[in-house]
């Protein structure tokens, strides 16, 4: 019974990381590139 489920878990744990890993190399997460610029006023007296 343990044994059974160990293997269930193995199996698990190996489709997993299958998923994972597709998802990292196939997923898009680079982000969007956007320009930003902000003003900045100093006082410098």
């Amino acid at each position: 019974m343990i044994r059974r489920l160990v293997k269930a878990l193995f199996f698990l744990a190996i489709l997993g990381l299958i998923g994972l890993s597709g998802y990292a190399y196939l997923g898009d997460l680079s982000p969007t590139p956007t320009d930003n610029s902000l003003t900045v006023t100093l006082d410098a007296d």
